[in-house]
């Protein structure tokens, strides 16, 4: 009976990404001067982990490359060659390199394995003893020129006695791969005993039968054997002795086995078999183009851990809606006047219980925001090292839990604004000793929960906003007029304008203008705000809120024209009866209202959505004044109905994407509500056609011109 593989490949590699994340927050605690034996074995045993599971599941490339990354490894940890910084960097690398690997073959594409090779020529340096490692970017050529040769007189020949037991199959142990490995240290010849293989009709599948004398002549020491056999050590015999030499009694040579690139034809089938089958494996490995567009989709992350103790409550609550489902059905058959108090007791209680399920289901997809932290320690180390600048990265509040979509889409942004804040914000060694500060400068990544949303901030402690070279850029980007006063607030928020950089040059890290106006932007797609606050020479801090969930959502249904609607409640800022005496016609089409000291533009909703209103005369409907961003609008209302949580429902998926809608949900009464969305709403109510004929709006002040 064939066990099919493939159905635990999506498994591998979690596992695996899993174990590289160990690996690089391992590398990056490393101290070379003072090793910790700890740490080193965690990274060994990750790292032996993805190349005994990839192995297993056929992925040679994978299994090849960790095994040589593993070999210093295992001497590092034995105490046999102390660990250089040079050799983290090339751990370092490895680990993208293994990403890399990984993330190919899980999308079903072919392998590029030019890093991997010139990877390996760097660990063979080191591992020779031949000096510091060739640099990775150059040719493989050039590597292999640089490495040494090994003469034949520094061979040994090994003779291996393998005996496995009837029972190794069944373990997912093959050893026709491990005789690949043999291989790859040498030249290998086999020698098959059938002394216990039954007759044919006694043969089970299942079992192996075969055993093997092998002679591999190899530079490799013993160990590299033993390390071979190593997972199967307490399923087999395995003898290894030095031997004078292969056995030259054979008139033939044992046949060769193909190298580790190559696809291995199954021994089990019949010869005339063995070809299509390679054909089909090859076929397989390197996927049409067609297939690997489809294939592609599943690269991503569709799964996600769930603890025992959530799994336990979300089971509880399935039990107590079943009770209370029982207990309604019951009352159902007999209902007469005198239990309409239990009945309403009984519906109270299905409420309370759905809540709970609820709950328990969202908190499923909640992770601790360290998942998109993680990343930040490697970037940080690069980053320094490229600028040339010390830089420590603190983070806080890694178990604040977040909606496993929020965190995928926030990570970008976070990136963004780190990166910014190493080169922009934070100073030279130089510049801070100047200035009176350490040397080193600090990033600081903190999140917390503060009432329904999450709040995430990115402090540094550099120089700050430069507050005249902002308004100089703005002024020459015809931003904002040079007769114009603006307060610390409304020029900081300034930065967020689109093709806006102070950067006195542009460099591989930022300076050309893009990115805090797509940050802001792709915050505001989930629902979030973000703001500045800086000290010119203390620092700045950028604070994001984001919803915790885009699954739920808590609105304001409004009336209009007849529809009901639903604005988000995080985009209000409030609602009024307006007064006309503070509603002004301007130039161009557009209506304001003067709230306090800011002129809003107006937007009727039932001009945008072409609906009839109850009544034309805003006198007689109502505004709810919401914000995007810093700019403000009423939207023009006919009733307001009430605050309710509601889920949200996808337009693009279940229809397509319609402007001015983020979603729709259905309501109690079964009628289906439309979300709005209140950036496309500014647009569609043409209020930046407006503001170029009669208004200009300013970091969120609207006034006319």
């Amino acid at each position: 009976m064939s066990i099919d593989l493939s159905q635990f490949h999506q498994v591998f590699f979690e596992e695996s990404f899993e174990g590289l994340q160990v690996m690089e927050s391992c590398l990056l605690e490393l101290d070379c001067s003072q090793v910790d034996s700890e740490t080193i074995n965690s990274i060994f045993r990750a790292a032996h982990s993805i190349k005994g599971s990839s192995s297993t599941f056929g992925f040679s490339e994978v299994s090849e490359f960790t095994h040589v990354l593993e070999t210093l490894l295992d001497q590092v940890r034995e105490g046999k060659r102390q660990l250089q910084p040079d050799h983290v960097d090339l751990l370092l690398q490895s680990v993208d390199c293994l990403s890399n690997m990984l993330t190919a073959l899980q999308a079903g594409t072919a392998v590029d394995t030019a890093q991997s090779q010139q990877l390996i020529q760097a660990f063979h340096q080191i591992l020779s003893g031949a000096g510091e490692p060739a640099a990775v970017g150059a040719t493989q050529s050039e590597v292999a020129a640089s490495a040494p040769t090994v003469s034949a007189s520094d061979s040994t020949c090994w003779h291996i006695r393998f005996v496995p037991e009837a029972h190794l199959l069944r373990t997912g142990n093959e050893p026709l791969r491990m005789f690949r490995e043999l291989a790859e240290l040498g030249e290998l010849e086999t020698q098959v005993n059938l002394e216990r293989l039954p007759d044919l009709g006694c043969l089970n599948p299942e079992e192996c039968y075969l055993s093997w004398d092998l002679y591999l002549t190899s530079s490799h020491p013993r160990t590299d054997i033993e390390e071979i056999f190593e997972w199967v050590v307490d399923d087999c015999e395995v003898v290894i002795t030095a031997s004078g030499g292969l056995f030259g009694e054979r008139e033939q040579p044992a046949e060769e086995f193909p190298a580790p690139a190559e696809v291995m034809a199954d021994p089990a089938l019949p010869t005339e078999q063995a070809a299509p089958a390679t054909a089909a494996r090859a076929q397989q490995a390197s996927p049409t183009p067609a297939t690997r567009k489809e294939t592609g989709k599943s690269a991503e992350s569709t799964s996600i851990r769930v603890s025992i103790e959530k799994i336990d409550s979300l089971v509880n609550l399935v039990g107590e809606l079943v009770i209370t489902q029982s207990m309604l059905g019951q009352m159902g058959a007999d209902l007469n006047l005198n239990n309409i108090q239990k009945l309403q007791e009984g519906l109270a209680q299905l409420e309370h219980n759905t809540r709970e399920l609820q709950e328990s289901v969202m908190r499923i997809r909640m992770l601790p925001i360290s998942f998109t932290f993680s990343r930040f320690p490697r970037m940080v180390r690069d980053l320094s090292r490229q600028l040339g600048k010390k830089i420590e990265l603190k983070m806080l509040g890694e178990q604040t839990e977040l909606d496993k979509t929020v965190m995928e889409k926030i990570g970008d942004p976070l990136v963004h604004l780190v990166r910014n804040g190493i080169d922009h914000g934070l100073e030279s060694p130089e510049q801070r000793l100047a200035a009176g500060k350490p040397e080193t400068g600090t990033i600081t990544l903190n999140a917390f929960h503060q009432g329904g949303n999450i709040v995430i901030e990115i402090i540094d402690d550099g120089k700050g906003l430069n507050r005249e070279r902002i308004l100089q850029k703005a002024i020459a980007n015809g931003v904002i007029s040079e007769h114009e006063t603006l307060s610390d607030e409304q020029i900081q928020e300034l930065i967020f304008q689109p093709g806006f950089s102070t950067a006195e040059q542009v460099t591989d890290v930022s300076g050309r203008g893009v990115g805090m106006d797509v940050v802001r932007r792709n915050i505001q797609e989930l629902n979030g705000s973000i703001e500045v606050r800086s000290v010119e020479g203390q620092g700045s801090t950028f604070t994001i809120r984001l919803p915790l969930t885009l699954a739920i959502l808590d609105g304001q249904l409004v009336e209009v024209g007849g529809q009901t609607y639903i604005i988000p409640l995080v985009s209000i800022v409030e609602s009024l009866q307006p007064d006309m005496r503070l509603i002004n016609h301007v130039a161009g089409g557009c209506d304001v209202f003067r709230l306090r000291d800011e002129y809003i533009p107006i937007i009727k909703l039932w001009e945008v959505f072409g609906l009839q209103p109850r009544s034309d005369n805003l006198a007689e409907s109502l505004l709810v004044v919401v914000e995007t961003g810093n700019t403000k609008v009423a939207l023009v209302v006919d009733d307001l109905l009430g605050q309710q949580q509601v889920v949200i429902k996808s337009m693009a998926t279940n229809y397509h994407k319609v402007d001015g809608i983020s979603g729709a949900t259905i309501l109690g009464d079964g009628t289906v509500s439309l979300i709005l969305e209140i950036t496309d709403l500014i647009a569609m109510g043409g209020v930046t056609q407006q503001a170029k004929n009669g208004l200009q709006l300013v970091s969120g002040k609207t006034r006319a011109a």
